[in-house]
């Protein structure tokens, strides 16, 4: 078997996709008729290459805008229920054997709904998908940092309050740059007093020190993105020593201008220095892409070999914040199955 169809084929685990970036262009049209929200257009073809960012998007900033549109139809329970269980199918038809889905709950409240009832839509979404398909899933809440202090502790508790009925993380994410990780510390400190696992956005749209503020001030056990990393040698080595994972997503990070290209994408230096890299998609739609496509490009730009490719897919399940039997039995399984591929 070539290595395009073992990736294609073989069991994989997504740790950072943005529930509201990976919507069905369909679905997006199917609710605005329904709901009557403005959209720049209805036709297919032409919102989606409103939505899917290419060569012309500039920053992180610019490539936020296409989430105002998938973010407008997302403000109902039918809309939320279906868009996790297409989310998931989605992921399924990709082989991906577990998923962390993230999202802002604040973010869907702009026709009246209220925290938990969101919470509650898009747990039924995920339950829906667990019965229809062989895919283990768990939610990641992001909390803001263009938010309050009061909001993100608020979104701190809702995800800790959800620990136990599908919700595995605290994280934060969107405007990096003048946007301090520390201002952030109260929200955080719920999660860490309630014994929830913490991811953050670092590194991404600001140098090392947001990663460091990240690691030491919010207590974060993974780093999402994390590019700027290469920067800083001494905290490069502080991520090889205590073995703190990266969830890198190739394509954005090209797409956000956090790289030039993948060529000069510090991926395979993050992976040769044993620092445990994870490959993601960040948004499904909005970067254009899929698990298996991110995997391809990792091959190609990287020339990473398939048992390099496998290993990078293990660390994926092995650094997922699920509970250690869990963890365990899903190895045994995807191990197996692995193993079947010649």
């Amino acid at each position: 078997m070539n290595l395009q169809s073992f990736i294609k084929k073989a069991p994989k685990a997504e740790l950072h996709s943005h529930i509201d970036g990976g919507l069905r262009v369909d679905t997006i049209l199917e609710y605005a008729k329904k709901y009557k929200v403005e959209l720049p257009t209805y036709n297919y073809s032409a919102l989606e290459e409103i939505l899917v960012n290419d060569d012309a998007c500039v920053s992180l900033v610019d490539y936020f805008n296409a989430f105002n549109y998938t973010l407008s139809v997302l403000q109902t329970p039918d809309a939320l229920e279906q868009s996790m269980f297409e989310f998931l199918e989605d992921a399924h038809k990709d082989h991906i054997k577990y998923m962390e889905a993230r999202f802002s709950p604040a973010l869907h409240l702009k026709r009246g709904l209220s925290l938990k009832q969101v919470m509650d839509a898009i747990l039924k979404g995920k339950e829906q998908a667990e019965r229809v398909h062989a895919i283990k899933s768990k939610v990641i809440v992001c909390g803001l940092r263009t938010f309050s202090e009061i909001t993100n502790m608020e979104l701190a508790q809702l995800a800790v309050d959800y620990k136990n009925k599908g919700v595995v993380a605290f994280d934060l994410a969107g405007e990096e740059f003048g946007h301090a990780a520390k201002d952030h510390q109260k929200a955080f400190q719920i999660a860490i007093n309630n014994n929830l696992c913490r991811t953050v956005h670092a590194g991404e749209a600001d140098g090392p020190h947001s990663i460091a503020q990240a690691i030491h001030y919010l207590g974060a056990q993974r780093i999402g993105h994390g590019t700027s990393l290469i920067q800083d040698k001494e905290l490069m080595q502080y991520f090889v020593d205590r073995q703190i994972p990266l969830e890198v997503c190739l394509s954005s990070n090209t797409q956000t201008k956090s790289v030039n290209s993948f060529q000069e994408h510090p991926f395979r230096q993050y992976f040769d220095k044993k620092i445990p890299v994870t490959i993601n998609t960040d948004s499904t739609l909005i970067s254009g892409t899929s698990l298996s496509d991110e995997y391809m490009i990792a091959a190609k730009y990287f020339n990473f070999d398939r048992k390099e490719i496998t290993s990078i897919m293990r660390n994926a399940f092995e650094h997922s914040f699920l509970p250690f039997d869990e963890k365990q039995d899903l190895l045994k399984e995807v191990d197996k199955e692995w193993n079947t591929f010649v």
